[in-house]
């Protein structure tokens, strides 16, 4: 996203402007050789032969029948020398095993209900060698599922699904990659689970452009991004529970804005994850994640979302932010809180209203409940606007434990179901001071510093589960029996 700086209150905000989708419609897929070896990652994201892993070559076939009916199973490089000739044969409900090995390809996947399944997590990688594009990328169709794979080295995203019903991406790793690591778009009833990602400039896990989602994110960790979590109008039964994000340029951050389908962001639930140390100056990192640089959960223009019993600490600037979004060259204007229950499908058949000046997205009505929260150098907790009465935005702060907050004692001014009493000028937070800081830039994500790569969990049963397609998605998460989780050793 580029856009000009209209004045140095509004350009304070437009450091929140976060995760803008750019991704091309389309782009070429290579599918090249399986090399019979697994593969490490060295520090600058090149792949290691360490392990030796028999794959016996055979000549792709080139018909377009599927070798496999439904809830057969196709043999990755058995059956066919490359995933995409297996994916481009599968009939719907197929199971697509990939034995050990690392593969050079950028796979498209237009097939409904596959199952896609590497043998072993750390040994089914696919390598983009700094070239390609996507490692999978799933185009429109429904209820696929992706599980126990590594992609790394993609010029764009390492898994993507994009205008689909029904996805599930299950122990998956996401390894330097160009844009975002997980990357979900314009989709609905999905889970992502059990994901590691790191090296991503925008966000190492994205889900965005849908209401409701109807959407889970549990046991992820996201370090060393520019972004942990970016999710813009996102919301509506999206759950994001038990995962870690830890030195990113900046943790957790949904936000709003016309640029994106959806908008405004809104009933997002974030509840029992660990968040620290999101001050990381070493990332590759888009423009606004420098910016916005040393904040945990950070809602920029964001509404009606749920914020609850998280540990979050070691942040130089907040550790829960509720801050605004200038968007300076909007498509629409902004939607008033009644029409905030409108889904995205009756949404994208309304006529926009051209504003025909910038505008700002505040973050309203959220409410911030039991978290636990350390040494956030500038507030623990933090609402602020540029030119708004931050007091009318019904924000609500209960039952955390914190020791600084901006304004002052927000709980006390802004209880959760109870009124609230205090001056809200005190200590109220200058959020414009943001634009005089400087951060270090954006490092090429081709050569950033990363932490080795190390072994990641299995899938259990890999070899012989059954396909498994995305169509009971999303499981149910008992959030009320989630608590705040432990801080590590």
């Amino acid at each position: 996203m580029h856009r000009k700086i209209l004045a140095a209150a509004w350009a304070a905000s437009l450091l929140l402007a976060v995760a803008c989708n750019d991704e091309p419609a389309d782009t070429t897929t290579t599918a090249e050789s399986v090399t019979d070896a697994a593969g490490t990652t060295d520090l600058a994201g090149t792949t290691a032969a360490t392990t030796a892993a028999t794959t016996a070559a055979t000549t792709v076939t080139e018909t377009a029948e599927p070798i496999a009916g439904v809830g057969g199973t196709i043999t990755v490089p058995v059956d066919f020398d490359t995933i995409q000739a297996a994916v481009d044969a599968a009939a719907p409900g197929a199971l697509i095993l990939i034995e050990p090995g690392t593969y050079n390809e950028a796979v498209n996947v237009t097939t409904d209900n596959l199952t896609i399944r590497g043998l072993d997590r750390n040994n089914v990688v696919l390598d983009g060698r700094l070239e390609l594009d996507n490692g999978i990328r799933i185009l429109g169709a429904n209820g696929v599922a992706v599980e126990n794979i590594t992609a790394m080295n993609y010029t764009r995203n390492g898994f993507f699904w994009t205008g689909v019903d029904g996805y599930r991406g299950a122990y998956l790793t996401a390894y330097r990659t160009g844009d975002y690591g997980v990357y979900v778009f314009d989709s609905v009833n999905g889970e992502l689970e059990h994901i590691y990602a790191a090296g991503s400039p925008d966000a190492g896990l994205y889900i965005g452009g849908c209401f409701p989602c109807n959407a889970v994110i549990d046991d992820a960790v996201s370090e060393h991004n520019g972004l942990g979590y970016s999710g813009t109008n996102s919301g509506g039964n999206l759950l994001i529970v038990n995962s870690v994000f830890r030195n990113n340029r900046a943790g957790v951050v949904p936000n709003s804005g016309s640029y994106e389908p959806c908008y405004p962001e809104r009933q997002t639930t974030i509840v029992g994850n660990l968040v620290y140390s999101n001050n990381q100056d070493d990332t590759p990192a888009i423009d606004v994640a420098i910016l916005a640089m040393g904040n945990g959960i950070l809602v920029a223009g964001g509404v009606l979302n749920v914020i609850e019993r998280n540990l979050v600490y070691d942040h130089d600037k907040s550790g829960i932010g509720l801050v605004p979004f200038l968007e300076e060259d909007p498509n629409d204007s902004i939607p008033s809180p009644d029409e905030w229950a409108t889904t995205c499908a009756d949404s994208k058949l309304q006529s926009l209203d051209d504003p025909g000046e910038g505008i700002l997205w505040d973050s309203m009505q959220n409410r911030v409940i039991g978290n636990l929260l350390e040494d956030n150098r500038q507030g623990d907790l933090l609402v602020a606007s540029v030119g708004t009465d931050v007091s009318s935005l019904g924000n609500c702060f209960s039952g955390n434990t914190f020791t600084t907050s901006a304004p002052d004692d927000l709980q006390t001014l802004a209880p959760c179901d109870a009124t609230g009493s205090g001056d809200w000028a005190d200590g109220a937070y200058n959020i414009a001071a943001w634009l005089g800081e400087v951060h270090p830039p954006s490092v090429d994500w081709q050569i950033a510093t990363l932490p080795p790569l190390e072994q990641q969990e299995n899938m259990p049963d890999a070899a012989t589960a059954q396909a498994h397609p995305a169509t009971d998605v999303p499981r149910n998460i008992d959030v009320a029996a989630i608590t705040v989780p432990a801080k590590p050793a």
